[in-house]
C-alpha cells in the first residue's frame, strides 16, 4: 500500500499503455497503443494521482465471490464478482495471476474494454496470458458499465447504457447514481484488487481498445478536479512535461477510421506540440477487431513490462 503523505511525495517510475479511442472533442479513439512517464517528480506524477495517491492508508479487505478459475501458462485467470459502492450493483472483473504471484508481489496492468464488451471478451480473445506470465504482470479486465440497474433506456443502444459506461462519471440524473465508471476504475478498483491480491501498488499502469483507450487516455491525463474535459486531444495539450513514450498501432482496415470516425492526426500533432514522443504504426490490412489486439497485444505487454520491471 502507497502511504500519503503530503504533495511533495516523490514516486517510482510507472507506465501507462492504452488503445485509443477518440482523437476530437468529445469523441473516441479506436486504437490500441502505449505509453509511459517517469514519476519521479511532483510535476509529472500529478497525471497518475489517481492510482498512486488517492488511495486511504488502510484499505478493509472487500467481499469477492469466484466466479471461474482456470490454469493458464501456469497461473490462473479468474473471474470475481463483488458489491461496488461506487456503481451501486454488481460488478464482475476478469484476473490473471501469473505464476510469480504465488511467492511475490506483482506489477498491476489494467485493461479497458470498447463498446458492448464485458469483462470476459479480452480474457478470452486476446492471448494475452503467455506474456503476462513470462514477465510477470497481473492483468486486471473490468466489465464495462453497471448492469442491471433499471434505468429507462440504458438496453436501448449499443453505444449508451448498458455496456457503454465510457469510463466518465454521469452528471445527470437518472444516471449519475450508477454510472460512475471513471471515479469506479481510477479509485474503487484498484483499492479492492490491492487488498485482495498480491500487487505492488506502486507499478500499476493502464490500457485499453476503443472506448476502453480512450477511457486509459483520460484516466492517464486527467488530473482529478483540474480538467473539465473528457477528451484526449485537449487532455494532451495540456500536458506539462514530456516524459511520455506513446506506442499507437492502428488497423488500416478499421472500419471505424475509413470512416472519418477516427482522427489519430489530430492525437498526433497535439503530442508534437508538446513535444511528447509517439510512435505511430499503421497496421496494414487490419481492422477494429479482436483479431488485431491478439496480433499487437504481446508488444504491448513487452511495453509495459520494460517499465514497470525496471
Amino acid at each position: 500500500m502507497c502511504r500519503v503523505t503530503n504533495h511533495q511525495t516523490r514516486l517510482p517510475r510507472a507506465t501507462s499503455s492504452l488503445a485509443l479511442n477518440a482523437f476530437r472533442d468529445g469523441g473516441y479513439i479506436r486504437l490500441l497503443s502505449s505509453c509511459n512517464f517517469s514519476m519521479s517528480q511532483v510535476l509529472e506524477c500529478f497525471i497518475f494521482r489517481f492510482n498512486l495517491l488517492l488511495f486511504p492508508l488502510t484499505v478493509k479487505t472487500m467481499a469477492l465471490k469466484q466466479v471461474s478459475s482456470n490454469k493458464c501458462f501456469e497461473g490462473f485467470q479468474k473471474v470475481f464478482e463483488h458489491d461496488s459502492t461506487e456503481l451501486k450493483c454488481k460488478m464482475k472483473f476478469g484476473i490473471y495471476l501469473p505464476p510469480k504471484a504465488e511467492t511475490g508481489k506483482c506489477p498491476v496492468l489494467y485493461w479497458l474494454s470498447g463498446l458492448t464488451c464485458t469483462e470476459q471478451n479480452f480474457i478470452t480473445k486476446a492471448g494475452f496470458q503467455q506474456a503476462a506470465a513470462e514477465h510477470g504482470l497481473i492483468v486486471v479486465a473490468p466489465d464495462t458499465s453497471p448492469r442491471g440497474c433499471n434505468i429507462e433506456g440504458e438496453d436501448e443502444s449499443w453505444d449508451f447504457g448498458t455496456g457503454a459506461g465510457f469510463y466518465v462519471d454521469a452528471t445527470e440524473e437518472p444516471w449519475k447514481t450508477n454510472y460512475r465508471m471513471y471515479s469506479y476504475v481510477r479509485d474503487e478498483l484498484p483499492k479492492l484488487i490491492n487488498a485482495n491480491f498480491p500487487t505492488d501498488p506502486e507499478r500499476m499502469s493502464v490500457f485499453g481498445h476503443s472506448m476502453g483507450g480512450h477511457g486509459a487516455l483520460i484516466l492517464a491525463l486527467k488530473n482529478p478536479g483540474k480538467y473539465k474535459a473528457y477528451d484526449a486531444t485537449q487532455l494532451v495539450k495540456s500536458y506539462p512535461d514530456s516524459h511520455l513514450d506513446i506506442l499507437i498501432d492502428q488497423g488500416k482496415e478499421d472500419q471505424f477510421l475509413s470512416a472519418g470516425q477516427l482522427l489519430p492526426d489530430n492525437f498526433i500533432a497535439a503530442c508534437t506540440e508538446r513535444k511528447i514522443p509517439v510512435v505511430f504504426r499503421l497496421q496494414q490490412g487490419y481492422d477494429h477487431s479482436y483479431f488485431f489486439i491478439a496480433t499487437f497485444i504481446n508488444d504491448h505487454i513487452k511495453h509495459h513490462a520494460k517499465f514497470l520491471n525496471a
